[in-house]
């Protein structure tokens, strides 16, 4: 059966053996409130790399026994990054996350060319699974976080993790919906014609083991009314698993809508790398960074 809720995911995830996890400047309360949930729960193993006096304040001050951690120092978050994927590289972590320190030097350490964990060639997406109140079941989106305008071939991409998380997520055949302003196809506007392609490439076995369909509007994508009100039909139509956004500001507001406005919960991931690597907001709470954690050990 699919999971349905980030709940069932974090279940999922208990059934399995433990992960280990290497944390990047996990000096910050939210990061180690959900690392420990996270071993509490038992997902994974943790190391924390960084600020070790300040680790272990804040283990202090959360009444956390910081033995239950593995602590590697660090003197600066960029060092913290840098030890952190070096032991991802050297087979020491299943998984990344990233603590209190920017997204820029995170992805910096990830993007290394000669010590990074990103193949030649390789491409990097954002990956996000997305409970909203009142909607059945889980929406996976992408990209809402690192690519700002994906060409063809990054839309490629983006469609491959987000089937892959999907089927992760126990969905046999995902169905995508690649986004655009209208269902309409829109010579002039390249999301409406590379959407057209997309589903066109699916049509012909170029894309397997996925419905593939657009250009979409959101509504028709997600709301079956709407789908037969417009006249839209076929598997995808008002029942998507996945959602390809046209670029980042699409993606992005979708995702902080739905957040701050929609009380959407959410679990979220870098995928392309040698590993998962969890990309959370430094202000993102307990809870989404422990769903975070929990996603990355389901797709490892």
């Amino acid at each position: 059966m699919p999971i349905r809720t980030l709940e069932e995911l974090l279940r999922a995830v208990q059934d399995r053996p433990r992960k280990r996890l290497v944390v990047a400047w996990a000096n910050d309360a939210h990061t180690l409130e959900a690392v420990n949930a996270a071993v509490e729960s038992g997902l994974v193993e943790a190391v924390l790399v960084g600020d070790e006096p300040a680790m272990g304040r804040t283990c202090q001050d959360l009444g956390l026994p910081k033995e239950r951690f593995r602590l590697v120092p660090a003197a600066t978050d960029a060092e913290a990054a840098a030890r952190a994927v070096a032991m991802v590289q050297s087979g020491e972590a299943d998984l990344l996350m990233k603590g209190l320190l920017s997204t820029d030097k995170y992805m910096k350490a990830i993007l290394n060319k000669e010590q990074g964990l990103l193949a030649p060639g390789g491409i990097l997406s954002h990956v996000t699974v997305m409970e909203h109140p009142g909607h059945p079941k889980l929406l996976i989106a992408g990209d809402v976080a690192v690519i700002p305008e994906p060409d063809f071939r990054e839309k490629l991409a983006i469609l491959g993790y987000l089937v892959e998380t999907a089927r992760a997520l126990g969905i046999e055949v995902p169905k995508v919906a690649v986004l655009a302003a209208s269902e309409q196809v829109q010579p002039k506007q390249r999301a409406s014609v590379e959407a057209a392609l997309l589903s066109k490439m699916a049509d012909r076995g170029q894309i397997k083991g996925a419905f593939v369909d657009g250009p979409m509007a959101l509504d028709v994508a997600i709301d079956p009314e709407s789908a037969a009100i417009k006249g839209i039909s076929g598997p995808v139509a008002g029942d998507a698993d996945c959602l390809l956004f046209p670029f980042l500001e699409a993606g992005n507001t979708f995702y902080k809508a739905g957040t701050k406005l929609g009380g959407a919960e959410v679990a979220a991931v870098v995928a392309g790398a040698r590993v998962p690597c969890v990309l959370s907001s430094r202000g993102d709470s307990a809870k989404t960074k422990l769903s975070s954690i929990a996603l990355a050990a389901l797709l490892a």
